[in-house]
């Protein structure tokens, strides 16, 4: 029985054609890794050569590079399916991109596209393993932007595998791949990428998957990835076609994005999960959901939790245009320079209210503005359980300066003159002339500033400012709550949430301001404690209509 087993497994799996072998060394097949030899011709015709394989017996090959620097130049090797590159780690076995003879032509290591290859469902890559190798992209250059400017590029992937990667410098995303289907991206360090990127254009992320080819479900974990100063976002998922479904199945755990544009993004995905991230120093939000992809359609039906979103230059989590729902649960959310969470309107996408946004056992502390922020119109809404404490730190008052006391350095500002409220200035602009920076935080006499773009040297938009010359840091916001409904909010849940400011020179004045442009109807706000704020609990610029407000403790004892 045993033998006619082994009989059939061996008919089922037929010996490798000539020519193909299922393993081989790179340097027996032509790749020197000197760095100085260009090894892309060789690896193009290695990859033909076992892709061939795989079309004529289903075997899937294996090409290990020893430890050397391989330089890839001038021309991007169109992948195959079966075919795997193996490295022998990061530092080791290194790909350094360039495109010196080819300045109009970008130099991803590898590529299967749409517009180039014609990939498509029918025509998609499988069982593809990249690991255990650096992608250096940094001897790239391009006369304009180019999205394919790439350190992996593929579109239609199927098992396809990307882990222990160290991908830096490209000029577009490093890691840019499209439509996977069970695969996983792990232990990738992404950093400094999209740096031709100016900010506004396509691609320029450390980690980059447009979704949505597959249909409704793509099943692919992104997990355990770093993404450091890179162009646009750390990671972001993209629809798209505006008239494609938003597919669920992605999953983003255990990573960590600093430094970049934005750190995760959902640009058009349903039910994305993240967890266990952290998202800090981020310099527009942390965790961003918004209508910017190329669909413009935001994410929907997602989940944020367990997340550390602490530090970053704006907003904590942006949320623009979704028409919902969305669950933010058990996060630490502080020391952002803006707003904890601000719902806001980005102009693109979804106009209407954005529907049933849950936001659950939240910690949120020490951000410069309002803790939560509502300023486009929501529809039931659920606040509750969160603990909301000493937000509104930007509370320093309109500040100028020159002559012998003020300093200008590339990431920073001195007036030894000055005796501002330690963090005070958090998420101001400072303007010096035509110049301006955003700060970060402050001392009493010092600015820290935040860096002009990701991976930026300077924070400054022009040159430095010389020596005395004058500043103007302008006026806190007056009001800065535990929450600000600053738009229609509609049969609303706020309940047993504890909001309060015990700092020794307290800056959350109210624990829930509606404004007068907000407007609470049929709302239910129940068993809050809003006792302990700097001028008071509750301020109602526009009276509730409806609904239920009772067992709300607003008195200090």
């Amino acid at each position: 029985m045993w033998q006619q087993g082994r009989s059939i497994a061996t008919r089922e799996r037929p010996a490798p054609v000539a020519g193909a072998p299922l393993w081989c060394d790179a340097h027996d097949f032509g790749l020197r890794g000197d760095g100085v030899t260009n090894d892309q011709p060789a690896l193009a015709d290695l990859v033909d050569r076992l892709g061939e394989g795989y079309a004529a017996d289903g075997r899937a090959r294996v090409i290990y590079c020893p430890p050397g620097i391989y330089s890839i130049r001038d021309a991007g090797t169109v992948w195959r399916s079966g075919v795997s590159l193996l490295g022998a780690g990061s530092g080791a076995t290194r790909f350094l991109l360039s495109n010196e003879g080819n300045r109009a032509d970008p130099t991803p290591l590898a590529f299967w596209t749409t517009v180039q290859h014609g990939a498509d469902r029918d025509r998609h890559i499988a069982d593809c393993t990249f690991a255990d190798f650096e992608i250096d992209g940094s001897g790239v250059a391009m006369a304009e932007y180019n999205y394919l400017a790439k350190g992996l590029g593929l579109q239609y992937v199927v098992r396809g595998v990307f882990r222990n990667l160290y991908i830096h410098h490209t000029g577009a995303t490093g890691l840019g791949c499209d439509f996977l289907q069970d695969s996983l991206i792990d232990g990738v360090v992404v950093v400094g990428c999209g740096r031709l990127d100016n900010g506004e254009e396509m691609g320029g992320a450390g980690i980059g998957i447009g979704i949505g080819g597959w249909g409704a479900v793509e099943r692919c974990t992104i997990s355990n990835c770093t993404t450091l100063g890179n162009g646009t976002n750390g990671i972001f998922l993209e629809l798209q076609k505006p008239y494609w479904t938003p597919p669920r199945g992605y999953r983003i755990i255990g990573c960590h994005s600093q430094a970049n544009r934005f750190g995760i993004s959902d640009w058009g995905a349903d039910g994305l999960i993240v967890s266990a991230c952290t998202l800090t120093g981020n310099l527009e939000a942390g965790f961003d959901v918004s209508a910017n992809g190329t669909a413009g359609i935001a994410g929907q039906g997602g989940i944020l939790g367990d997340c550390v979103i602490d530090r970053n230059v704006r907003d904590g989590i942006s949320m623009g245009n979704t028409p919902g729902p969305y669950a933010i649960r058990g996060n630490r959310i502080s020391g952002n320079g803006g707003h904890g969470y601000h719902q806001h309107d980005l102009g693109n996408g979804y106009q209407g209210p954005a529907s049933d946004v849950v936001i659950d056992s939240n910690e949120f502390w020490d951000n410069g503005l309002d803790a939560i922020r509502v300023d486009r119109p929501m529809r039931d809404a659920v606040l509750v359980n969160n603990r909301i404490r000493n937000n509104g730190r930007q509370c320093a008052p309109a500040a100028t300066g020159a002559g012998d006391s003020v300093r200008y350095a590339r990431r920073s500002m001195t007036d030894r003159t000055a005796d501002w409220p330690s963090d005070g200035h958090r998420g101001k602009v400072l303007r010096v002339g035509g110049r301006v920076a955003v700060v970060v935080g402050n001392t009493g006499t010092d600015l820290d500033l935040a860096e002009l773009r990701p991976d930026a040297a300077t924070a400054w938009n022009e040159d430095i400012p010389p020596p005395g010359m004058g500043y103007e840091l302008p006026a806190a916001a007056p009001l800065r709550a535990g929450i600000t409904v600053n738009a229609p909010v509609d049969s609303a849940t706020v309940r047993g949430n504890r909001i309060w400011d015990n700092g020794a020179h307290p800056t959350q004045s109210y624990g829930m301001w509606i404004t007068e442009r907000g407007a609470c109807v049929s709302c239910r706000v129940e068993d809050n404690d809003l006792a302990g704020n700097a001028e008071g609990a509750l301020r109602l610029d526009t009276q509730p209509v409806g609904g239920r407000w009772d067992r709300n403790h607003v008195e200090v004892d």
